[in-house]
C-alpha cells in the first residue's frame, strides 16, 4: 500500500507562485512513478505533470508548460510541483497520484495511477 499526502496549497494573487509537496509512504524497496492532477471542464482529474523514479524524465500538459516545474527527492519520499506564474484558471484541488509498475511519465490518464493523495487546495485570485 502507498499513501500520498499533499502539502503547499493556499491562496496567492495572479502571477505568484506556489510549491506543492507530495510525501508518500511507500516500502523502500518501491520505485514509484509519480504526477499531478487537478479537475479540469468535463474531467474529474486531468493530467498535470508526471515524473520517473529517477527524476530524469518529465512529462507537462500544456497549459503549464514553462510554468510549472515537477521534481523528486527520494531521499524525502517527495515529489513537488513548482507553480509560477499562477493564473485564475489554475484553481483548483491538486492531487498527487502514484503507480509502482512501469516508468513512464506518458500515463496521463487517471486510470493509469493506483494510489492518491487528499489533495490540497490552491486559490487564485483575480
Amino acid at each position: 500500500q502507498v499513501q500520498l499526502v499533499e502539502y503547499g496549497g493556499g491562496l496567492v494573487q495572479r502571477g505568484g507562485s506556489l510549491q506543492l509537496a507530495c510525501v508518500a509512504s511507500v516500502h523502500t524497496s518501491s520505485t514509484l512513478t509519480e504526477a499531478w492532477f487537478r479537475p479540469a471542464p468535463g474531467v474529474v482529474r486531468a493530467f498535470v505533470a508526471a515524473i520517473t523514479w529517477s527524476g530524469g524524465t518529465t512529462n507537462y500538459a500544456g497549459a503549464v508548460k514553462g510554468r510549472f516545474t515537477i521534481s523528486r527527492e527520494n531521499a524525502k519520499n517527495t515529489v513537488y510541483l513548482q507553480m509560477n506564474s499562477l493564473k485564475p484558471e489554475d484553481t483548483a484541488v491538486y492531487y498527487c497520484a502514484a503507480r509502482l509498475r512501469g516508468s513512464s511519465v506518458y500515463y496521463i490518464d487517471d486510470n493509469d495511477y493506483a494510489y492518491w493523495g487528499q489533495g490540497t487546495q490552491v486559490t487564485v485570485s483575480s
